[in-house]
């Protein structure tokens, strides 16, 4: 039997939250909701604390559509056929994840209410201009969704390995294109470059990506990492 690796554990993790997003229209709900609070989060500057308890909230509700996904594919499993047992562990955890997605409504309302209330644009836009990790997050954040969904609709190869785009490329991409936007600094840009070029490059080489995919990853990286620093640089300039 073959040794599993660090990789294989990762892969195996990553294609299970894939297929639930595949599979659950709730669960492509509960991710989008996700990506745009914890966004939100970061545009608002909220404390070490309250960033923690949305974070845990919002991870909460995942969590509890994973179980709920997994409850009802091992019922399906069990008996094809219906059965008023299988009905209520069905609804049992459904309402699991009902309490949860409760908890995180009560907890957000908690945690935003005061920003909303003494909410300042202009001046939340000047903070957040002057903090290059909050764009720094958001690009990797949104770099990381965009690939999981590349390789999710293109059904080929797996999270970390083969599929289209390359993710490696996107994440090498995207973070020398944060080192430009942030240093401003020609030597460390070419630096960069370089390593960056070696690292699509040792994809196509090892044969895991071809060209194609590690063009694509490599261009996604860049533009998404553009327009996040675009949004949160210049959307009032």
């Amino acid at each position: 039997m073959k040794k599993r690796t660090i990789a294989d554990s990762f892969n195996t993790a990553i294609e299970g939250i894939i297929y639930t997003i595949k599979t659950q229209r709730s669960m492509r709900l509960h991710f989008l909701f996700a990506i745009v609070i914890i966004l939100i989060s970061i545009f608002l500057q909220l404390e070490k604390v309250e960033l923690l308890v949305v974070c845990g909230a919002v991870s909460l509700v995942l969590i509890s559509e994973m179980f709920n996904t997994a409850i009802e594919k091992i019922i399906d499993l069990i008996t094809p056929d219906f059965h008023p047992l299988a009905r209520i562990i069905k609804d049992v955890a459904a309402g699991s994840v009902l309490i949860s997605a409760i908890f995180a409504v009560i907890a957000g309302y908690l945690v935003f209410s005061k920003y909303i209330i003494s909410f300042e644009l202009e001046k939340t836009l000047l903070r957040v201009q002057y903090s290059p990790w909050h764009a720094t997050f958001a690009s990797l954040l949104l770099v990381i969704f965009l690939v999981l969904m590349g390789k999710s609709l293109s059904k080929k190869g797996k999270p970390l390995r083969g599929g289209m785009p390359s993710g490696h490329s996107a994440i090498a991409f995207s973070i020398w294109a944060i080192i430009v936007l942030v240093t401003k600094n020609s030597l460390v840009t070419i630096l960069t470059l370089i390593v960056v070029f070696l690292v699509a490059q040792s994809r196509v080489r090892h044969e895991i990506h071809s060209v194609w995919e590690v063009i694509i990853g490599s261009l996604l990286g860049v533009l998404t990492t553009l327009l996040c620093f675009q949004i949160f640089y210049q959307l009032f300039y």
